[in-house]
């Protein structure tokens, strides 16, 4: 572990003293500033509840970027399957009674908006991974 700034050690305590916001910056700021008290790995892991090597990456990170290190980086997860577009369009005809667009009963379920929405020539949507507008997935 790398010297602690005057700066960057005020920082973490604030954080620690505080312990608002992010629990997972509350978490990186207590694994620095055991580490830079001189604690071993194994103590720290012992006192965050956290695997040894997830202690190590973030000891890492941190003598890399910082205090920048703290802040979760989310990955973004799996890309949209439908545009914004086709989503307001979805809950449009969601919101619709189905009787106004020609449908024989007063509920949407789940099955008859798929349905409805697979039929639609000009705009063909599909919801979910199980249903591909009348072909199989």
């Amino acid at each position: 572990m790398r010297r602690l700034s005057d700066q960057e050690g005020q920082q973490l305590l604030r954080i620690t003293r505080r312990g608002t916001g992010s629990p997972i910056r509350l978490r990186r700021a207590m694994v620095v500033l055991a580490s830079a008290g001189g604690n071993t790995v194994p103590a720290i892991a012992r006192l965050v509840q956290a695997d040894e090597d997830t202690i190590r990456q973030v000891i890492h990170r941190f003598n890399e970027l910082g205090m920048a290190s703290l802040d979760p980086r989310w990955a973004g997860g799996r890309p949209r399957q439908i545009s914004s577009d086709d989503e307001q369009f979805v809950v449009t005809t969601a919101n619709t009674r189905p009787e106004s667009l020609g449908r024989p009963f007063t509920r949407w379920s789940i099955r008859k908006l798929t349905d409805y929405l697979c039929s639609q020539a000009a705009r063909p949507i599909t919801i979910g991974r199980s249903t591909s507008c009348g072909r199989a997935a």
